[in-house]
């Protein structure tokens, strides 16, 4: 029996190679890994106009026999005959980009040079007459001195000539044809330039239209500025364009929430309805048409072939953290997941370049971030524009992003530097033709997009968000107690919030970063069922994620949330001053009154353990030295002020024992009793108007309408529960405490 003949596809990266592989094997593939590497080995059965089976090996694209990647040491090998286990190939099939003619003859030359029987498939020839570009494949034959058969592989153009050719190849073969190629790299170059213009018919002025906007858009100092000039333009769209959108799917949502209460009695089902299905996976359904904007400009990048110019932008920013511009297409891929981002990194020929890439490439904004950028900025950034176009929800969504490109170029300079070190890889690109998108391409893209991103919410989302709900409804919480402290989540809650609470995560949040390590995206859907779980009513479960988020989230948190960015909790001397003016008590005089007391007279007695002498001082902390008064309770909880440390440099101390000393401080029930009675004595005011000026007071901004609602609702059943006072020491009391969860509340003990 005879041995098989072989024939395998060579060329340039992006010459169509694969497209030509599938175009003549269909469904006779086999896919699977050369031996010792980690790249892929596709072969299949090419029949021949005689019925003779061939088989077809689509090796990788390469630029030189001189490897430079693992990718072009496979290739080197098999076409040498050096690989073990892979037969020497009977004919080379060469591809070539019609478009790209005098790149790819470069390659093209070192072929020929080994005078093997090859056969050139001149492919994308429609793309070239598309771009005004006419070859004369008979001149680029007689040039080379091989068959060159034109093809349009994803059109089946050609396909028959060429397997014609590759059956003639090893008959016509004439090494001493291809003797003249035994020369150097520079006139490989030259000489390809010739054989180009000697093979181009006529081309169009595109051509030199591209050389001119090439010479803008790549330009080392105006490219970078029309690059991120683009980046946060679709970044403000985000935004701006999705807005109608997500809220008719928010209103849909809320809609069929509102129809299954009204429907359904009571029960197990129909909480599960609403606080686990629509609550959850609906709140992350709702960010579709952010995912579908951002990934439209995206493809409209690649297609337009402005993507690879980006990257070549991005090369002289990846070179100065010790990277070459191979690690950025990972870098790019990873924006969309960082997985595929990872799989990418077996390009990169050095391998610390490869590690560090594979370390890093987590760290840029993937598209499962946006839906957590989306939520948390529309609840605690305004909707308001700071200039001719410029939105401030799309200038912050910008910056996080922003802030993971340098968080990451930073982390990979360190790496380069210590466990990574050594001298950046080179880098070599082909530059695509311009080109108009497709709308049917972008189509199938956007398509295929949002179809992931809704079967991860109908599969992993649904199930996580399931399990979460189970967690957070069981066991059951007894009459006045949160359902959120009685349940099995809670317990985990309040575990990993002690762990969190320092970078400014509250309990909601650190609950919600379990779930999402199986999706980012989970977080919105986690604190949407945390939420519907532990409201009061059907009303504040009816809220939407971003209205809670607003309502009981300082911006600190929210910053935290989606950046990691931590906030400062106040100090003793701070907090002390901040409910001293908030309670209007605070003496704010330049140097207020200077103590006329004695250093002795602080300390306590030895006998009786009560202090000689007590006073009363509201003057500011800075220039007071509270050592031995009522208040020191609070200074010694909160980091007492030693002379021999700084503010900055005191330890830290834990939260409960901080919140227990707030609670039953003195100080704190007397500033509350003043902010009630001050409050109280605004006769002309409305209630909500009091709420107002004391959300004001405390926290510097107005409180949103849940927020509103919750203390209208909080007073009147405080009050309820004072039966045997008279009216006027009734609602004394319910404002004083009122006024007293304002002071303890994190937004008020916390800053940026």
């Amino acid at each position: 029996m005879s041995r098989k003949r072989t024939a395998a596809l060579v060329g340039n990266p992006n010459a169509g190679k694969s497209a030509l592989f599938n175009a003549l094997t269909g469904a006779r593939q086999k896919i699977a890994n050369y031996p010792g590497v980690t790249v892929e080995r596709k072969a299949g059965r090419l029949t021949l106009p005689s019925g003779e089976p061939v088989e077809l090996i689509d090796l990788p694209g390469s630029y030189s026999f001189d490897a430079a990647s693992p990718d072009e040491e496979v290739t080197r090998k098999v076409i040498h005959g050096e690989f073990d286990g892979e037969a020497l190939p009977d004919v080379i099939v060469l591809v070539i980009d019609a478009a790209n003619l005098e790149q790819h003859l470069v390659f093209a030359q070192e072929v020929l040079e080994l005078g093997r029987p090859t056969v050139v498939a001149l492919n994308m020839v429609d793309l070239a007459e598309r771009d005004g570009l006419v070859l004369d494949p008979a001149a680029l034959s007689e040039a080379l001195g091989v068959p060159v058969v034109p093809t349009v592989a994803v059109r089946r153009r050609g396909l028959t000539d060429l397997a014609a050719a590759i059956a003639e190849a090893e008959t016509h073969a004439d090494e001493e044809a291809h003797t003249r190629w035994h020369i150097t790299l520079p006139e490989r170059r030259l000489a390809a330039k010739h054989i180009a213009r000697g093979a181009i018919l006529s081309k169009s002025a595109r051509h030199t239209v591209e050389n001119g906007a090439d010479r803008i858009l790549l330009n080392p100092w105006i490219g970078p500025v029309i690059l991120f000039g683009l980046l946060f333009i679709i970044f403000q769209a985000v935004f701006a364009w999705a807005t109608p959108f997500a809220d008719a799917l928010e209103g849909g949502v809320g809609a069929i929430s509102s129809a299954v209460v009204d429907t359904m009695p009571s029960s197990f089902v129909r909480d599960f309805l609403t606080e686990g299905v629509l609550a959850g996976v609906g709140s992350v359904v709702v960010f579709l048409p952010q995912i579908v904007i951002l990934f439209f400009f995206i493809l409209i990048m690649e297609a337009t072939g402005y993507m690879a110019r980006a990257a070549f932008l991005m090369d002289r920013l990846m070179a100065g953290v010790g990277l070459s511009g191979k690690s950025f297409i990972p870098l790019l891929s990873s924006f969309a997941c960082a997985i595929p981002g990872i799989m990418a990194t077996r390009s990169i020929p050095d391998a610390k370049d490869r590690l560090t890439t594979i370390l890093v490439a987590p760290l840029m904004t993937c598209s499962a971030r946006l839906p957590v950028y989306a939520v948390i900025i529309a609840a605690v950034i305004p909707s308001t524009t700071i200039g001719p176009g410029i939105g401030l929800q799309g200038l912050v969504l910008f910056a996080l992003y922003l802030a993971g490109i340098v968080g990451a170029m930073v982390v990979a300079l360190v790496l380069r530097h210590s466990v990574a070190k050594g001298a950046a890889s080179g880098f070599i690109m082909e530059m695509p033709r311009y080109q108009l998108p497709r709308l049917k391409d972008l189509a199938i893209g956007l398509w295929q997009r949002a179809w992931v991103f809704l079967r991860r919410a109908g599969t992993i989302i649904f199930m996580v968000t399931i399990a979460l709900w189970l967690m957070l409804s069981f066991p059951k919480a007894e009459p006045g107690e949160s359902q959120m402290d009685a349940s099995v989540a809670g317990m985990i809650a309040s575990g990993l919030h002690p762990v969190l609470e320092p970078i400014g995560f509250n309990r909601e949040m650190s609950l919600a970063l379990v779930p999402a390590m199986a999706a980012r995206e989970v977080a919105v859907s986690a604190l949407a069922t945390t939420y519907a779980v532990d409201a009061s009513d059907e009303d504040v479960a009816a809220e939407g994620v971003t209205d809670r988020i607003a309502a009981s989230w300082s911006l600190p948190t929210a910053l935290a949330a989606a950046a990691g960015f931590p906030r400062r909790r106040l100090t003793a001397e701070e907090i002390r001053d901040a409910l001293l003016f908030v309670a209007d008590l605070l003496d704010t005089r330049m140097h207020g009154t200077l103590l006329t007391l004695k250093s002795r007279q602080y300390v306590n007695d030895a006998k009786t353990g009560r202090h000689l002498v007590g006073y009363d001082n509201y003057r500011r902390s800075i220039y007071q030295p509270v050592i031995r008064n009522k208040v020191y309770s609070l200074f010694q909880t909160f980091e007492f002020p030693t002379p021999s440390l700084v503010a900055g440099r005191r330890a830290t101390t834990t939260v409960p024992p901080q919140m227990l000393l707030l609670m039953n401080s003195q100080l704190v029930d007397q500033c509350g009793r003043a902010m009630a009675t001050s409050l109280r004595r605004r006769s002309t005011f409305e209630p909500a108007d009091r709420i107002r000026l004391a959300y004001e007071t405390a926290f510097g901004r107005p409180p949103a309408e849940g927020e509103l609602r919750r203390t209208r609702q909080f007073l009147k059943q405080f009050e309820s529960t004072l039966a045997e006072l008279d009216p006027q020491e009734r609602q004394a009391r319910s404002w004083q405490a009122f006024c007293q969860a304002l002071m303890l509340a994190n937004e008020f003990v916390y800053v940026d």
